[in-house]
């Protein structure tokens, strides 16, 4: 009953210890107010591979105190070169390290591994409490939750953060619409060179003929490469074709590259990955529309990462969208809760996640909106849109990144 007291004295429970999560628990750290973080896993999962970090990101991750360490492990991405799938010709570039367009454009894909570790290493030690899943949430306590674990305990929580990804048990509570699923797929791997790849630091991506291809160096020895498409209309929703296995799943890859414009050394990306970093997913996203009119936020619950806005990958800006909530988020709880307004710390907190929710919920719904496009406009092999995808939409669509990306969710 000790450890349950004290565990209820620290006020501040977060479900999930991925980037929004470790984010939320290290800016309140930083302003100076407890949080627990409860993560399901034994350990802290690295599944995704790599993370784009584009310039938003990087002002969160200075606004908690690590960018620096992030920026001294990964290779700084110059620039963006498009091609077509179906031609083999560049479809548009674009320099990051120019000043148009608001540049330079500072720009890494980090390893996700180190960047949780990063987050972790900040945070005061026991802050993270390992293989404690939330299966059920009850508010029969007055204002606080009680969580009801998988392992048959309960926990009192005063304010309740959800960051516990696409299935957020927090989001069903709160009422948020189950994901979409968008109809297609996507596997991703991480390439190993030992004695160096050679590729310049660019983002190369490869679009239409059905898929979108793209890789991008995370240091000097690694590549990270991902593929999206759509499967064929007896394919399972939900399995895909990872049923299959690791190898097929590769072969599937590779033999679409080759029945396309993608040149030898970009196969070689995918041939040099593990057979074991190979794996399938649906593509889900929140529709737009359902967040215009969402409880982001209901007196002292709210969430945040992909339990507020899971999105498809084409902007590159979950994990990023996923830092600048936790830092927006932790400003204005960690402003609530050290009391500089009037009124009942009840009333502050339900107030300082209202002002969170209403400043999330229009970039949610623009960068929901905007991925789910440029990845369908990107992947379609109708011809129309293949004609004005590469006529005419390409330098719109890098753009759309570069424009995602020139955000500031401020300092704590």
């Amino acid at each position: 009953m000790e450890e349950q007291d004290e565990i209820n004295a620290e006020h501040i429970v977060v479900v999930g210890a991925g980037p929004a999560g470790l984010a939320v628990a290290l800016g309140l750290h930083r302003k100076g107010v407890r949080s627990v973080v409860l993560e399901s896993s034994p350990a802290l999962r690295a599944s995704g591979y790599a993370i784009t970090t584009w310039p938003n990101a990087f002002r969160a991750l200075d606004a908690l105190g690590v960018g620096d360490k992030i920026r001294k492990l990964h290779l700084h991405i110059q620039g963006l070169r498009v091609f077509s799938a179906s031609t083999g010709e560049i479809a548009h570039e674009l320099d990051f390290t120019l000043q148009e367009n608001g540049g330079p454009h500072e720009t890494c894909r980090v390893r996700r591994d180190l960047l949780l570790r990063t987050l972790e290493e900040e945070l005061p030690t026991g802050t993270i409490r390992y293989s404690s899943k939330i299966v059920s949430i009850d508010d029969q306590d007055g204002a606080a939750k009680i969580l009801h674990l998988a392992d048959g305990s309960t926990l009192r929580a005063k304010v309740l953060i959800g960051c516990d990804g696409v299935n957020s048990v927090v989001a069903k509570w709160l009422g948020l619409p189950k994901p979409s699923y968008s109809g297609r797929l996507a596997t991703r791997g991480l390439a190993h060179y030992p004695d160096g790849h050679g590729f310049e630091p660019e983002f190369l991506q490869y679009i239409g003929h059905g898929f979108r291809f793209g890789f991008l160096p995370c240091d000097d020895t690694r590549i990270y490469w991902f593929y999206t498409w759509s499967p064929s209309q007896n394919a399972s929703a939900d399995k895909g074709v990872d049923v299959e296995g690791a190898a097929k799943m590769k072969q599937h890859v590779l033999a679409r590259l080759r029945s396309s414009k993608v040149p030898a050394g970009a196969l070689e990306v995918v041939e040099r990955s593990d057979m074991s970093d190979a794996s399938a997913a649906p593509l889900r996203f929140r529709s737009p529309l359902s967040l215009l009119f969402a409880s982001i936020s209901k007196g002292n619950v709210c969430v945040a990462g992909d339990a507020l806005h899971p999105m498809t990958p084409d902007l590159g800006q979950g994990g990023c969208s996923a830092l600048e909530d936790g830092v927006i988020l932790a400003r204005c709880l960690g402003d609530a809760v050290l009391g500089g307004e009037a009124g009942t710390e009840e009333e502050r907190i339900e107030s300082g996640l209202r002002e969170y929710a209403g400043m999330r919920r229009w970039r949610s719904v623009q960068l929901v909106g905007a991925a789910y496009m440029v990845g369908f406009v990107q992947q379609s092999d109708n011809a129309i849109v293949s004609f004005l995808r590469e006529k005419v939409l390409a330098g719109a669509l890098a753009r759309s990144l570069v424009k995602m990306a020139d955000y500031d969710c401020g300092t704590l």
